[in-house]
C-alpha cells in the first residue's frame, strides 16, 4: 500500500510522464529528494511499468487496425484465467488483456496493419488455444479517446449561437 503523498505523485505522472521532479515537488509540497526517491522506488518495485506517449496514428498518416476481442474460456483443474491471460499477453499483437465480468471472460485489444492481418492472428493464434471456447471480434472504426487523451475534437459548429 502506498502513502497518500505517493498516490499524488502517481496521479501526476499518470497524466503527464514528462513532468519534472521540480514541478511535482511544487504541485505536492513534497521535497524534490523525496519525489525523486519515490519515483526510483516505484520503478524498481514495478508500480511504474514504463513511460508511454499517446500517439494519434491516424493524424500521423499511419494505417493501423485495432480490434476488441471478447473471449470465452473453458477452465480446468490445472489452469485458471491467469494462465490463459498470461499466454495471450505474450503475443506482440496484443495490446491489453483484461479479466471481465459478464458474458465473456477476457477482453483483449489486438493491433495490426490490416483487418485481414488481425483476423488471421485471432483465427490462427487466439482461437486455437486449448482453453479458448469462443471469440467475438469487434474492429475499431475510429478512436476518440486513448489513455485519457482526446484524439479527435468535435468539429466547430458553423451555426451562429442562438441567444434569448
Amino acid at each position: 500500500m502506498v502513502k497518500k503523498s505517493a498516490v499524488e505523485i502517481l496521479r501526476i505522472m499518470e497524466k503527464n510522464a514528462r513532468v519534472s521532479v521540480d514541478e511535482i515537488s511544487k504541485m505536492t509540497g513534497i521535497s524534490k529528494g523525496d519525489v525523486q526517491q519515490s519515483l526510483k522506488q516505484f520503478e524498481k518495485s514495478g508500480v511504474i511499468k514504463g513511460y508511454r506517449t499517446t500517439i494519434d496514428w491516424e493524424k500521423a498518416g499511419v494505417e493501423e487496425v485495432y480490434a476488441l476481442v471478447e473471449i470465452k474460456v473453458s477452465l480446468d483443474r490445472e489452469r485458471g484465467y491467469d494462465s490463459v491471460a498470461e499466454r495471450i499477453s505474450k503475443f506482440p499483437e496484443v495490446r491489453s488483456v483484461r479479466l471481465v465480468s459478464g458474458e465473456y471472460d477476457l477482453s483483449v485489444v489486438v493491433k495490426g496493419k490490416s483487418m485481414k492481418e488481425v483476423a488471421y492472428f485471432i483465427a490462427e493464434k487466439i482461437a486455437t488455444l486449448e482453453q479458448v471456447r469462443n471469440t467475438t471480434t469487434h474492429f475499431t472504426l475510429k478512436m476518440y479517446k486513448e489513455n485519457g487523451d482526446i484524439l479527435h475534437e468535435g468539429e466547430k459548429s458553423k451555426r451562429l449561437p442562438v441567444s434569448a
